[in-house]
């Protein structure tokens, strides 16, 4: 069954504990919070208190996406404060196995993500390694963009060298991803789909699971 992690990006700020719990009554797997520094990305978003506070409001695992120049300073100070996947960037400086293992260390379960333009090799030689490996299907920072169709030949390598190693790493994709083509991306090989406008954007965030969920029955 393909995995929902719908992006509080997208949701009502003054309102994350009425959205998140909209998302979970209506079956949502994961709820992802998008972290931004502006530096990395030219975006800023939250940080470690929200995320304490998310952790208060829901027994969901909380799918953290560091979007940040420097996540061994922050890595620890996130999963304490309630990050059940923590995925930082392979393009972000640090030693990302070393992130990787840290992460695990620390309790968490280590995902890696890559930027539409950084090539696979970058990360196959982490799967091994991984619970999660992130394709960004947009360019990272801001929410509501357009799916990148170049992406999808990186989306079906990823699957058949995961398949083909035999290892427990889910492939998520986030970007541009909603009830239109939520089953093709699906069918090239992403598991865990993370949806910001296509759900916290609609009026209707349970019905808007249900469709998604619809979209991608039998896969």
């Amino acid at each position: 069954m393909i995995k929902l992690s719908p992006s509080i990006l997208s949701a009502d700020f003054a309102n994350l504990e009425r959205d998140i719990t909209k998302a979970a009554l209506a079956g949502a797997d994961y709820i992802h919070v998008d972290v931004m520094d502006g530096h990395f990305v030219p975006n800023i978003t939250i940080g470690v208190p929200v995320v304490k506070s998310l952790r208060r409001a829901t027994s969901l695992p909380l799918d953290v996406h560091l979007m940040i120049t420097d996540p061994d300073d922050y890595i620890e100070a996130f999963i304490r404060a309630g990050a059940d996947i923590l995925t930082v960037h392979a393009e972000a400086n640090g030693d990302t196995l070393a992130q990787i293992r840290r992460i695990r260390a620390l309790g968490a379960r280590p995902s890696v993500s890559i930027k539409p333009g950084t090539p696979i090799e970058t990360v196959l030689p982490l799967l091994p390694e991984l619970s999660m490996l992130l394709v960004m299907t947009v360019e990272p920072g801001f929410g509501g963009q357009g799916f990148i169709e170049n992406t999808i030949p990186k989306i079906r390598a990823l699957r058949d060298a995961i398949d083909a190693g035999g290892y427990a790493c889910e492939l998520e994709a986030d970007g541009g991803i909603g009830a239109k083509n939520i089953r093709a991306v699906c069918e090239y090989g992403i598991n865990v789909v993370v949806a910001g406008s296509a759900v916290f954007g609609q009026p209707d965030i349970g019905a808007a699971i249900a469709q998604l969920r619809a979209n991608t029955e039998g896969l």
